[in-house]
């Protein structure tokens, strides 16, 4: 069954020992619950809909989080798991804000298993969680090697401030087009999501099917091309990804861009330039949008955006240094494919 709440957090007065949860986690308490026992809390409104958590006895939700209260015979864990293999986040949308509510996966037929096989397949894969979670930290403990390195080699010298566009021979911009969600079929084109480029490695995985193409232009993603989300919410806006194949059957929305940057520039250093913590907050104060909506950064305010040039042999050295990184994340990834395989057996 599912339950309902209609606080916020601006009510919340921590004036009592039960938990409230929000989408980061417990975010506050009160002096009564909602929930006399374990449930699955799935954000339904914002950033990161779709994602559950466990949560436990004698706690509140917040407006934003539908709580799934199993029955007796679904064990708490096993029903975060199902959840989680139906990947709710994906293809839901809002205007704005992204909502996904219980009528848009409340009919969806699961696997229902007996207690003691929900015991069985609760204990694998909290093991495989496990490895996942080891997986992830490695991963960023990569990603805070290149940022260490990126600081070392360009962050303590002194090099003339230039506008951006000095760094960038051109930018192309993808095209305006809704499209389905669902496979891509033979001879087939579908339009990239802002979310192929969000976690700084480009997804392929990440695109809607469109199913009439004769009248677009479209802007194929190739191997080496930086990718630039130009719209996402403040916290994501100017996220970036290099294409690791070229994907003819793929094309970019107008929400992504192409940078190539000129001759004296490094795509992997203009890559770690824009990811840079600096920067990154630049281009969200040249960001514009209305509180809740997509945050958005023109072509004219990119390009005067302040950075710098280091010498072509120098960004070509940090490049080499980073492509080694790459080896051992190449390894992470095969082995997270097979763990993602193995709970995928478990939860088709």
């Amino acid at each position: 069954m599912k339950g309902r709440s209609a606080l916020r957090q601006k009510d919340l007065i921590d004036d009592g020992p039960y938990a409230v949860y929000g989408a980061s986690g417990i975010i506050g308490s009160m002096s009564t619950f909602q929930n006399g026992a374990r449930y699955v809390a799935v954000v339904k409104d914002g950033a990161g809909v779709g994602r559950a958590n466990l949560c436990s006895a004698r706690t509140s939700v917040l407006g934003t989080m539908q709580a799934l209260i199993p029955t007796e015979m679904v064990l708490p864990e096993y029903l975060l798991h199902l959840i989680r293999a139906m990947r709710l986040g994906d293809g839901f949308s809002g205007s704005t804000i992204p909502h996904i509510y219980f009528k848009d996966y409340g009919q969806r037929l699961v696997r229902y298993v007996s207690m003691a096989d929900q015991e069985r397949i609760v204990g694998m894969l909290g093991s495989i969680e496990d490895q996942i979670d080891i997986l992830h930290q490695q991963n960023e403990r990569l990603d805070t090697l290149v940022k260490s390195r990126f600081v070392e080699m360009f962050g303590g010298m002194k090099y003339e401030s230039v506008p951006m566009g000095h760094l960038v021979a051109e930018i192309v911009a993808g095209t305006n087009v809704g499209g389905k969600q669902r496979p891509l079929l033979k001879g087939e084109y579908g339009v990239l999501k802002i979310s192929a480029v969000t976690k700084g490695v480009f997804d392929a995985s990440q695109y809607k099917v469109v199913e009439d193409v004769s009248s677009i232009k479209m802007v194929h993603p190739r191997k080496g091309d930086l990718l630039f989300s130009r719209a996402n919410t403040s916290e994501m806006v100017g996220a970036t990804a290099i294409v690791d194949k070229d994907c003819a059957c793929l094309f970019l929305p107008d929400k992504l861009w192409r940078i190539d940057p000129t001759d004296e520039v490094n795509t992997v250093f203009l890559k770690a330039l824009l990811s840079s913590s600096r920067m990154r907050r630049e281009i969200s104060n040249a960001s514009t949008g209305s509180s809740g909506s997509m945050q958005n950064i023109s072509m004219t305010k990119f390009r005067s955006l302040p950075a710098f040039l280091p010498p072509l042999a120098l960004q070509q050295e940090f490049a080499a240094f980073v492509a080694e990184v790459d080896k051992s994340r190449f390894n992470l990834l095969k082995t997270y494919g097979s763990i993602i395989a193995l709970f995928r057996v478990l939860f088709p």
